[in-house]
């Protein structure tokens, strides 16, 4: 018995099918087969209940999973540990980004990362802070960019940004032509949204409950490009982030919202008190002194 053996295992109990394990292994269902009837064959024991239409795991199969996982959790660390000794020279990293914010120095950052360490690969995960957190918490992503305030039990963080949510109109709208609005006075309209999974979502609907309205909203999306073509369509009205709408196309126009003005900061979260590579230690270490030299140079 091999970790692949069990790494095997575990994808067909995931799928509760060979052929379907082996789609995603990228291997033939033969040979996935004949190595979870070899894995029997050593144990003494069948893994698989194969007299139904779906693979069911017998009494023997769950407590080989429930170690199995264990093992390959342990192979997993020590993979992580391994990529600290080559210096570097390999290594991968998650990072969860929400689909948000103008990610265009952020990405430069990573870029200048990579021809730095070549070897080091990353994984960019687009959802909302909410998701993010989840994410890092459980350990699924290294680390993600999320909007203040968060878990200061669960996270450390490094703010990089803050900046004010901007009203979007069509250009066609009463209020298109006003220096600044009140957020008082769009009690009435029809608000297009981010969806629940971002905190934006809330700071929005907190804001205008402290306006004293409860904002209509119409529509959600997870998509600020989306949401732009929804008020271009005079759907509705939007509040995005000010570096957002320096994108936004001539359909729609951008005002500054007063009384009160909603900020948002943007901060890089990672967890306390868990593992973290190398690799990815390395890469908050340059990101941070990057967006310090961004800082001091007033870009």
């Amino acid at each position: 018995m091999d970790i692949k053996h069990l790494q095997y295992f575990i994808e067909v109990s995931n799928f509760n099918s060979f052929s379907k394990a082996a789609d995603h292994l990228f291997i033939t269902q033969p040979t996935i087969s004949k190595m979870i009837k070899n894995l029997e064959t050593e144990l003494g024991v069948e893994l698989f209940d194969r007299s139904r239409k779906k693979l069911v795991l017998t009494d023997a199969g769950n407590i080989l999973l429930e170690q199995a996982k264990l093992v390959n959790k342990a192979f997993q660390h020590l993979q992580t540990e391994l990529d600290n000794l080559l210096e570097l020279k390999t290594g991968h990293i998650r990072i969860g980004l929400p689909p948000i914010f103008d990610a265009h120095f952020f990405l430069k950052i990573i870029g200048l990362f990579h021809e730095m360490y070549p070897g080091i690969t990353f994984q960019l995960k687009e959802e909302g802070s909410k998701s993010i957190e989840e994410a890092v918490a459980q350990q699924e992503l290294d680390a993600g960019v999320i909007v203040l305030p968060t878990q200061e039990d669960l996270f450390h963080h490094f703010a990089f940004m803050e900046e004010d949510l901007m009203l979007i109109l069509p250009t066609s709208h009463s209020l298109a032509e006003k220096e600044q609005v009140e957020l008082a006075d769009l009690a009435s309209e029809s608000f297009i949204l981010f969806n629940k999974d971002f905190a934006l979502n809330d700071r929005i609907i907190s804001s205008c409950s402290n306006a004293g309205f409860q904002p209509k909203v119409i529509s959600e999306s997870s998509q600020w490009s989306f949401i732009e073509e929804m008020v271009a369509s005079k759907l509705g009205i939007s509040l995005l982030p000010e570096s957002i709408c320096r994108h936004l196309s001539e359909h729609v126009c951008a005002v500054p919202v007063t009384n009160p003005s909603i900020k948002w900061h943007l901060a890089i979260i990672w967890g306390k008190n868990q593992y973290l590579s190398y690799a990815a230690k390395e890469w908050l270490h340059f990101t941070k002194e990057q967006f310090s030299q961004k800082s001091s140079h007033g870009n």
